[in-house]
């Protein structure tokens, strides 16, 4: 069996956690329209067993970062350091982008910053379906110039567009290895975890602005019962006002992201879901090293 891990970074909102989804035809991450959604690194298990003879097994654990972006505080310093640490760790990188490297400086800052790593690296434009084909030309041929990248591919992630182009790219540069994990799970990260973010992710569609940046969940109780698992999680924002914005008029748009919420975690479970929310504020705790420890952001 072939084994490795690869890193997918970007900066925030190219589609990291899409393309991670779509890879292992199944959501283990968060995605919204909104930069810096994800904020852990988020491991996904890719097992594949030989379809012929000319076919290896091979099992690839893709580890989904944190948006590379300047940081405006102690959140932002973590998750940038999350990204940036994985990349000596893996056994390929893959870098995505969409759109021109002269566009903006966020690109050209991962940029100079891969050259100096020996890891191959897989150059992925990402939302092609989006751009014409003189765009998609361009894109390539400026980072195809940098002369850095063992492969160039384009994808739509959200549609699966040539995403198995991707996987059998980062195959390529994976060497003979053990199983790292069973071939059923397709994630490490416990289910509070993913309840956590499936939570998170609807307040992000839900609301609006600066808002959602300053929330954190934290899941209070997580119960297992026969046939229904009860869930109590706690909504952190950073200011009054915040609150009574998540909270909604009559409460109507928090009853709107608990609905919303249960209903995937159901889906996610496989059972009836008693999910219970409150909001609380915590004034600037992306700035406080106590709650980003509290929070399962630093150790």
């Amino acid at each position: 069996m072939k084994s490795g891990f690869v890193g997918i970074v970007g900066r925030p909102n190219v589609g990291k956690s899409t393309l991670l989804n779509a890879i292992l035809g199944e959501k283990i991450a968060i995605t919204t329209e909104k930069p810096q959604t994800t904020r852990n690194a988020i491991r996904g298990i890719y097992t594949h067993y030989a379809d012929g003879p000319d076919d290896e097994d091979i099992q690839m654990v893709f580890i989904d970062t944190p948006g590379i972006h300047k940081p405006r505080n102690k959140l932002g310093e973590y998750m940038t350091e999350a990204a940036i640490g994985t990349f000596g760790e893996v056994d390929a990188i893959i870098f995505i982008v969409d759109d021109a490297l002269s566009k903006g400086p966020g690109d050209r800052f991962i940029v100079d910053m891969l050259k100096e790593i020996e890891t191959p690296k897989i150059l992925v434009i990402n939302k092609i379906d989006r751009m014409g084909p003189d765009e998609f030309a361009q894109i390539y041929h400026e980072y195809e110039e940098l002369e850095m990248f063992d492969e160039i591919l384009g994808t739509s992630a959200i549609d699966g567009l040539h995403v198995d182009d991707v996987i059998r790219a980062a195959a390529g540069f994976m060497e003979e290895g053990p199983m790292y994990f069973p071939d059923d799970i397709v994630t490490e990260n416990p289910a509070r975890f993913i309840v956590s973010e499936i939570i998170r992710e609807k307040i992000l569609l839900f609301l609006q602005d600066e808002v959602p940046h300053g929330v954190a969940v934290e899941i209070e109780r997580y119960e297992e019962e026969e046939n229904l698992t009860r869930i109590s999680a706690v909504i952190y924002c950073e200011r009054k006002s915040h609150k009574g914005m998540i909270i909604g008029k009559g409460g109507r748009k928090l009853k709107g992201i608990g609905k919303s919420a249960r209903e995937e975690i159901e889906a996610l479970l496989g059972t009836k879901v008693f999910l219970e929310t409150w909001v609380k504020v915590k004034e600037n705790w992306r700035d406080s090293d106590i709650a980003l420890t509290n929070f399962g952001y630093r150790e």
